[in-house]
C-alpha cells in the first residue's frame, strides 16, 4: 500500500541536506519505490514529504544508502517521522524534474 513519508528534522540545514543529496544520489540512482520527494526549510528546521509504494521501501532505502550517508555528512539528533496510508495520488500532467 502507498504511503506518505512526513519529517521534520530540527538543526539540518540546506547545504546538510545538499550534501546528502550529493552523496545518496537518489535522484540518478532513484531508489525503488520512492513516487515523489519533496524538501523545505524553516529557520532550523528541514521538512520532506515522501511518497513510497510502500513503508518498507523507504526502511530498505533508509537502511542501504540514506543511513549511511547520515553518518558521513555528520547530522545531529533525530528525525521526527510519519507514515500515513495515502488515499489518492494524482501527478499533474507535465509535472517533473527537481527544483
Amino acid at each position: 500500500m502507498a504511503v506518505v513519508l512526513t519529517l521534520r528534522w530540527a538543526g539540518v540545514t540546506p547545504e546538510q541536506y545538499d550534501a546528502m543529496l550529493d552523496t545518496v544520489g537518489w535522484e540518478k540512482q532513484v531508489p525503488d519505490g520512492l513516487v515523489l520527494h519533496v524538501a523545505w526549510f524553516e529557520p532550523g528546521v528541514m521538512h520532506v514529504t515522501d511518497v513510497w509504494n510502500a513503508e518498507g521501501d523507504f526502511q530498505r532505502f533508509f537502511a542501504e544508502r540514506l543511513a549511511p550517508a547520515v553518518q558521513q555528512v555528520g547530522l545531529a539528533g533525530q528525525p521526527d517521522v510519519h507514515f500515513t496510508p495515502a488515499h489518492r495520488r494524482f501527478v499533474a500532467p507535465g509535472a517533473g524534474g527537481g527544483a
